[in-house]
């Protein structure tokens, strides 16, 4: 006998979001390989002092591993786009949806998402770390920290993981406007690009740096995260008004 019992929004999301983490597990397979990419582009030193003199020839290398960030980004925020098209919307339809159960899961495992790869990200820093004082030939004369207090090394893996989010709802939002019309594939690129050079017109400095400057120098990781969750939840309730609009299949 059918059962017309109806699954509350909670259990319903949760068991999406389930499936989702089974589901997309490509998507970290994806993210470790950009992550090994960015971490072997990573090994030749962003930048070189030398200063020679007749008894002491000094040379300072500094290796980042901000490449590997920025690989990481771009992960989230494509991997946000891929969730609205077609071929993994049809997943939902194994259960008994609508757009706000649908939503939500696809919500919460970006957000997860975004933890897995600012930790990663992250750790990678100190993976390149390990790589360089190992196998390179360094003759330390200035003594660091392997590695951070557990404070700042928490601080950082949070820091890291709202900003992959923040661009993972941004790609969301684009992949909901996508997926109204897919002439927004072109609209898009096009006016941001446009408000870009708008912005730079009636500001004093490039509109990119100075959006950058509101979030990366604030001091307060605190405010830095009310930052980051308003922009993004304004993302996010964009989608859900354009998915509004959106045709309802269960």
């Amino acid at each position: 006998m059918m059962s017309l019992t109806k699954p509350s929004l909670v259990k319903l999301v949760q068991k999406q979001f389930r499936f989702k983490l089974k589901n997309f597990s490509g998507m970290f397979s994806t993210l470790i390989t950009l992550q090994l990419i960015g971490l072997l582009f990573s090994l030749g030193a962003t930048s070189n002092f030398y200063s020679g003199g007749a008894i002491v020839d000094l040379e300072i290398s500094y290796y980042s591993a901000d490449i590997v960030f920025v690989f990481t980004i771009l992960w989230g925020f494509i991997s946000a786009v891929l969730m609205k098209t077609k071929a993994y919307r049809e997943d939902d339809f194994a259960f008994v949806t609508n757009r706000l159960s649908s939503n939500l899961s696809n919500i919460a495992f970006l957000f997860s998402a975004s933890i897995v790869g600012g930790v990663t990200a992250i750790l990678s820093g100190y993976l390149l770390k390990v790589i360089a004082y190992f196998f390179f030939n360094f003759t330390p004369i200035i003594q660091t920290g392997l590695v951070d207090t557990p404070m700042e090394l928490l601080t950082g893996m949070l820091s890291a993981s709202l900003f992959i989010f923040l661009f993972a709802s941004a790609g969301y939002l684009i992949g909901t406007l996508v997926h109204l019309h897919k002439s927004f594939a072109y609209i898009t690129p096009v006016a941001v690009i446009g408000l870009l050079i708008i912005g730079d017109r009636g500001s004093s400095g490039h509109l990119l740096i100075e959006a950058g400057n509101f979030y990366f120098n604030e001091t307060s990781f605190w405010l830095f995260a009310c930052k980051i969750l308003i922009t993004a939840g304004l993302l996010l309730a964009g989608s859900f008004v354009v998915s509004q609009r959106l045709e309802v299949r269960t």
